[in-house]
C-alpha cells in the first residue's frame, strides 16, 4: 500500500484553521459545552472540513490532514490566549 501525496496550500495554512477556531468559539459561546470538549470539537470540525471540502475523494488524505488542522487550530488559540493574557499582566506591572 503506497502512502497518499498530501500537499499542503494556501487553503490549509490560512484559511480552514481559523475557520475552526471562529466555528469552536461559536459553539463555546452558543451551546457552552464541558471545557474538556473544546479540543475534541476543534478536532472533529478540523476532520469534517477536510475530509469534506479540502481532500474530498482521498479520505486517508483528509483523515490525516484533519487532525493536523483541529491540533493547529487548538495550539494557535492555545498560542493567542497565553500571549494576550501574559501581555495584560505586563501591562499592569507597568502602571
Amino acid at each position: 500500500m503506497e502512502f497518499p501525496t498530501i500537499h499542503t496550500n494556501f487553503w490549509d495554512a490560512v484559511i480552514a484553521i481559523p475557520v475552526i477556531i471562529i466555528l469552536t468559539q461559536l459553539i463555546k459561546i452558543y451551546f457552552k459545552p464541558p471545557a474538556f470538549l473544546v479540543p475534541n470539537i476543534a478536532v472533529i470540525i478540523g476532520l469534517l472540513i477536510s475530509i469534506f471540502i479540502s481532500h474530498k475523494g482521498h479520505l486517508a488524505t483528509g483523515i490525516f490532514m484533519g487532525f493536523f488542522y483541529g491540533y493547529a487550530a487548538i495550539g494557535n488559540y492555545a498560542s493567542l490566549k497565553t500571549t494576550v493574557l501574559a501581555f495584560r499582566r505586563q501591562k499592569e506591572v507597568v502602571r
